[in-house]
Protein backbone atom coordinates (compact mmCIF):
# COMPACT_ATOMS: atom_id res chain seq x y z
CA UNK A 1 0.00 0.00 0.00
CA UNK A 2 1.75 3.34 -1.33
CA UNK A 3 -0.37 5.58 1.50
CA UNK A 4 1.14 3.23 4.45
CA UNK A 5 3.44 4.95 7.04
CA UNK A 6 6.64 3.78 9.29
CA UNK A 7 5.64 4.25 12.98
CA UNK A 8 7.61 4.80 15.51
CA UNK A 9 5.37 4.22 19.10
CA UNK A 10 7.26 4.82 22.72
CA UNK A 11 5.23 3.23 25.58
CA UNK A 12 3.29 1.02 22.98
CA UNK A 13 3.21 -1.81 25.80
CA UNK A 14 -0.71 -0.63 27.15
CA UNK A 15 -2.86 2.44 26.95
CA UNK A 16 -3.32 4.54 24.86
CA UNK A 17 0.12 3.32 22.37
CA UNK A 18 -0.83 -0.24 22.90
CA UNK A 19 -4.23 0.66 20.73
CA UNK A 20 -3.12 2.68 18.35
CA UNK A 21 0.05 -0.10 17.67
CA UNK A 22 -3.44 -2.58 17.05
CA UNK A 23 -4.81 -0.44 15.02
CA UNK A 24 -2.31 0.72 12.47
CA UNK A 25 -1.04 -2.71 12.03
CA UNK A 26 -4.44 -3.57 11.17
CA UNK A 27 -4.80 -0.83 8.31
CA UNK A 28 -1.58 -2.23 6.94
CA UNK A 29 1.03 0.45 8.39
CA UNK A 30 4.60 -0.59 9.98
CA UNK A 31 5.27 -0.15 13.45
CA UNK A 32 8.23 0.06 15.60
CA UNK A 33 6.66 -0.21 18.98
CA UNK A 34 8.81 0.29 22.25
CA UNK A 35 8.59 -0.97 25.61
CA UNK A 36 10.48 -1.66 28.99
CA UNK A 37 8.63 -5.01 28.48
CA UNK A 38 7.90 -6.36 25.56
CA UNK A 39 5.65 -9.34 26.58
CA UNK A 40 2.51 -7.54 25.96
CA UNK A 41 3.42 -7.26 22.41
CA UNK A 42 4.20 -11.03 21.51
CA UNK A 43 0.62 -11.02 20.19
CA UNK A 44 1.54 -9.13 17.21
CA UNK A 45 4.02 -10.95 16.11
CA UNK A 46 1.84 -12.99 13.28
CA UNK A 47 1.88 -9.26 11.50
CA UNK A 48 5.61 -10.39 10.84
CA UNK A 49 7.59 -7.88 8.69
CA UNK A 50 5.50 -4.98 9.27
CA UNK A 51 6.11 -5.22 13.06
CA UNK A 52 9.22 -4.38 15.32
CA UNK A 53 9.24 -5.03 18.84
CA UNK A 54 11.74 -3.15 21.02
CA UNK A 55 12.85 -3.54 24.43
CA UNK A 56 13.95 0.34 25.12
CA UNK A 57 15.38 1.97 28.36
CA UNK A 58 13.62 5.74 27.13
CA UNK A 59 16.15 7.14 30.24
CA UNK A 60 19.33 5.66 27.94
CA UNK A 61 20.75 7.71 25.02
CA UNK A 62 22.23 4.69 23.55
CA UNK A 63 19.25 2.45 24.08
CA UNK A 64 16.57 5.34 22.31
CA UNK A 65 19.45 5.67 19.17
CA UNK A 66 20.23 2.00 18.65
CA UNK A 67 15.97 1.30 19.08
CA UNK A 68 15.68 4.19 15.92
CA UNK A 69 19.18 2.59 14.16
CA UNK A 70 16.86 -0.96 14.07
CA UNK A 71 13.50 0.96 12.72
CA UNK A 72 16.08 2.30 9.78
CA UNK A 73 17.18 -0.73 8.92
CA UNK A 74 14.30 -3.32 8.86
CA UNK A 75 12.05 -0.31 7.32
CA UNK A 76 14.16 2.11 5.65
CA UNK A 77 12.38 5.04 6.63
CA UNK A 78 10.86 6.82 9.12
CA UNK A 79 7.62 8.48 8.83
CA UNK A 80 5.53 9.18 12.37
CA UNK A 81 7.10 9.14 15.68
CA UNK A 82 5.01 9.16 18.54
CA UNK A 83 6.10 10.04 22.05
CA UNK A 84 3.60 8.35 24.43
CA UNK A 85 5.45 6.87 27.18
CA UNK A 86 4.48 8.62 30.23
CA UNK A 87 3.18 8.10 33.75
CA UNK A 88 1.33 9.93 36.26
CA UNK A 89 2.78 11.64 39.29
CA UNK A 90 0.05 12.93 42.42
CA UNK A 91 1.17 15.00 45.18
CA UNK A 92 2.09 18.38 46.70
CA UNK A 93 5.14 19.79 45.35
CA UNK A 94 6.48 19.97 48.80
CA UNK A 95 5.14 16.33 49.24
CA UNK A 96 7.26 15.13 46.69
CA UNK A 97 11.36 13.97 46.82
CA UNK A 98 14.13 15.10 44.20
CA UNK A 99 14.77 11.83 43.22
CA UNK A 100 10.69 11.69 42.66
CA UNK A 101 10.66 15.04 40.75
CA UNK A 102 13.33 13.72 38.52
CA UNK A 103 11.93 10.65 37.61
CA UNK A 104 8.92 11.94 36.44
CA UNK A 105 10.83 14.20 33.86
CA UNK A 106 13.26 12.18 33.02
CA UNK A 107 10.01 10.23 31.72
CA UNK A 108 7.67 12.27 30.53
CA UNK A 109 9.65 15.29 29.40
CA UNK A 110 13.43 14.46 28.75
CA UNK A 111 12.46 10.70 27.08
CA UNK A 112 10.52 13.09 24.24
CA UNK A 113 13.75 15.14 24.02
CA UNK A 114 16.23 11.86 23.55
CA UNK A 115 13.67 10.26 21.16
CA UNK A 116 13.06 13.48 19.08
CA UNK A 117 17.13 14.47 19.46
CA UNK A 118 17.84 10.89 17.80
CA UNK A 119 14.78 10.37 14.92
CA UNK A 120 15.96 14.34 13.59
CA UNK A 121 18.67 13.35 11.75
CA UNK A 122 16.79 10.58 9.28
CA UNK A 123 14.00 12.92 9.08
CA UNK A 124 16.17 15.50 7.98
CA UNK A 125 17.26 13.91 5.20
CA UNK A 126 14.71 12.25 4.13
CA UNK A 127 12.87 16.15 4.43
CA UNK A 128 9.62 14.67 5.56
CA UNK A 129 8.12 13.54 8.62
CA UNK A 130 5.59 14.21 11.38
CA UNK A 131 6.46 13.83 15.01
CA UNK A 132 3.28 13.50 17.25
CA UNK A 133 4.02 14.63 21.22
CA UNK A 134 1.38 12.79 23.54
CA UNK A 135 1.23 16.08 26.02
CA UNK A 136 -1.95 15.93 28.28
CA UNK A 137 -5.08 18.29 28.85
CA UNK A 138 -3.07 19.10 32.38
CA UNK A 139 -0.21 19.99 30.38
CA UNK A 140 -2.58 23.60 29.23
CA UNK A 141 -4.78 23.41 32.13
CA UNK A 142 -3.23 21.98 35.18
CA UNK A 143 -5.34 19.65 37.24
CA UNK A 144 -5.45 19.62 41.36
CA UNK A 145 -2.86 17.30 43.21
CA UNK A 146 -0.64 16.81 40.02
CA UNK A 147 1.75 19.63 40.44
CA UNK A 148 5.18 18.28 38.53
CA UNK A 149 3.50 16.30 36.27
CA UNK A 150 1.54 19.17 35.15
CA UNK A 151 4.92 20.69 34.73
CA UNK A 152 6.28 18.18 32.49
CA UNK A 153 3.30 18.13 30.56
CA UNK A 154 3.22 21.68 30.00
CA UNK A 155 7.15 21.10 29.05
CA UNK A 156 6.12 18.82 26.56
CA UNK A 157 3.75 20.99 25.02
CA UNK A 158 6.77 23.70 25.32
CA UNK A 159 9.05 22.25 23.49
CA UNK A 160 6.55 20.68 20.64
CA UNK A 161 5.56 24.85 20.14
CA UNK A 162 9.13 25.34 19.68
CA UNK A 163 10.17 22.72 17.42
CA UNK A 164 6.94 24.09 15.23
CA UNK A 165 8.44 26.71 13.33
CA UNK A 166 12.32 25.24 13.56
CA UNK A 167 11.41 22.20 11.72
CA UNK A 168 8.69 23.24 9.26
CA UNK A 169 11.35 24.26 6.86
CA UNK A 170 12.68 21.05 6.39
CA UNK A 171 8.98 19.31 5.92
CA UNK A 172 8.93 17.81 9.67
CA UNK A 173 5.62 18.90 11.09
CA UNK A 174 4.71 18.40 14.86
CA UNK A 175 1.86 17.96 16.74
CA UNK A 176 1.20 18.60 20.17
CA UNK A 177 -1.74 16.56 21.30
CA UNK A 178 -3.71 17.01 24.73
CA UNK A 179 -5.84 14.42 25.46
CA UNK A 180 -8.41 14.36 28.56
CA UNK A 181 -9.25 11.18 30.52
CA UNK A 182 -9.49 7.89 28.24
CA UNK A 183 -10.27 4.45 29.04
CA UNK A 184 -7.00 3.13 29.48
CA UNK A 185 -5.03 1.43 32.37
CA UNK A 186 -3.48 5.53 32.86
CA UNK A 187 -5.88 5.76 36.66
CA UNK A 188 -4.31 2.31 37.53
CA UNK A 189 -1.22 1.69 40.06
CA UNK A 190 0.96 0.49 36.50
CA UNK A 191 1.21 4.51 35.22
CA UNK A 192 0.47 6.61 38.24
CA UNK A 193 3.06 6.99 41.36
CA UNK A 194 2.07 9.22 44.12
CA UNK A 195 4.38 10.55 46.85
CA UNK A 196 6.11 8.67 49.52
CA UNK A 197 5.95 11.78 52.21
CA UNK A 198 2.42 12.67 53.66
CA UNK A 199 2.01 16.32 54.68
CA UNK A 200 -1.30 16.25 56.47
CA UNK A 201 -1.80 20.13 55.48
CA UNK A 202 -2.28 18.74 52.18
CA UNK A 203 -4.88 15.90 52.80
CA UNK A 204 -7.31 18.09 50.72
CA UNK A 205 -5.34 16.91 47.48
CA UNK A 206 -6.39 13.11 48.44
CA UNK A 207 -9.86 13.43 46.79
CA UNK A 208 -8.30 15.13 43.39
CA UNK A 209 -6.17 11.48 43.77
CA UNK A 210 -9.59 9.25 44.52
CA UNK A 211 -11.21 11.04 41.67
CA UNK A 212 -9.29 9.22 39.36
CA UNK A 213 -8.77 5.95 40.17
CA UNK A 214 -12.41 5.74 41.14
CA UNK A 215 -12.36 6.70 37.08
CA UNK A 216 -10.94 3.78 36.23
CA UNK A 217 -13.28 2.53 33.80
CA UNK A 218 -15.64 5.03 33.06
CA UNK A 219 -13.35 7.82 31.34
CA UNK A 220 -15.38 9.29 28.54
CA UNK A 221 -12.56 8.87 26.01
CA UNK A 222 -12.44 5.52 23.33
CA UNK A 223 -8.39 5.06 23.02
CA UNK A 224 -9.77 2.94 19.72
CA UNK A 225 -10.95 5.86 17.59
CA UNK A 226 -7.22 7.68 18.40
CA UNK A 227 -5.44 5.56 15.77
CA UNK A 228 -7.95 7.55 13.32
CA UNK A 229 -7.56 10.90 14.09
CA UNK A 230 -3.62 10.19 14.38
CA UNK A 231 -4.53 9.05 10.69
CA UNK A 232 -6.26 12.37 9.93
CA UNK A 233 -3.02 13.87 11.10
CA UNK A 234 0.08 12.63 9.16
CA UNK A 235 -2.16 12.82 5.75
CA UNK A 236 -2.57 17.01 6.51
CA UNK A 237 -0.55 18.77 4.41
CA UNK A 238 -1.16 21.62 7.44
CA UNK A 239 -1.71 19.78 10.54
CA UNK A 240 -2.39 21.67 13.56
CA UNK A 241 0.26 22.88 16.00
CA UNK A 242 -2.10 21.26 19.23
CA UNK A 243 -4.65 19.33 19.52
CA UNK A 244 -7.30 18.87 22.09
CA UNK A 245 -7.92 15.16 22.13
CA UNK A 246 -11.89 14.02 24.07
CA UNK A 247 -14.67 16.26 24.55
CA UNK A 248 -13.57 17.06 28.30
CA UNK A 249 -10.14 17.84 27.17
CA UNK A 250 -11.88 20.59 24.71
CA UNK A 251 -14.15 21.93 27.44
CA UNK A 252 -11.96 22.19 30.09
CA UNK A 253 -9.62 23.99 27.35
CA UNK A 254 -12.44 26.12 26.24
CA UNK A 255 -12.43 27.28 30.66
CA UNK A 256 -9.06 27.97 30.56
CA UNK A 257 -9.15 30.46 27.95
CA UNK A 258 -12.05 32.15 28.94
CA UNK A 259 -10.13 32.34 32.13
CA UNK A 260 -6.98 33.37 30.67
CA UNK A 261 -8.49 36.24 28.61
CA UNK A 262 -10.78 37.65 31.56
CA UNK A 263 -6.98 37.81 33.24
CA UNK A 264 -6.13 39.66 30.41
CA UNK A 265 -8.33 42.30 30.08
CA UNK A 266 -8.29 43.22 34.00
CA UNK A 267 -4.49 43.67 34.23
CA UNK A 268 -4.38 45.21 30.75
CA UNK A 269 -3.38 48.47 31.85
CA UNK A 270 -0.76 47.45 34.19
CA UNK A 271 0.11 45.02 31.16
CA UNK A 272 0.82 47.76 28.99
CA UNK A 273 1.89 50.58 31.77
CA UNK A 274 5.55 48.71 31.62
CA UNK A 275 6.33 50.10 28.27
CA UNK A 276 8.64 52.80 27.53
CA UNK A 277 6.07 56.06 27.35
CA UNK A 278 6.65 57.89 23.79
Amino acid sequence: MSDTKVWYITGASKGMGLSLVKDLLTQGHSVAATSRSTTALEAFKSYGDRFLPLHVDLKNEQSVASSLQQTLEKFGRLDVVVNNAGYGLGGALEELTSAEIEENFQVNFFAVVRVIQQALPYMRKQRSGHIINISSIAGFAPGIGWTVYCAAKFAVSGLSNALVTDLKPLGIHVTNVMPGAFRTNFAEVDSIAYRQRHIEDYAHLREYHDKISNMSGAQPGDPDKMAAVFLKLVASPNPPMDLFLGSDAFNRASTRITQLQAQMENWKEDTFSTDFTV
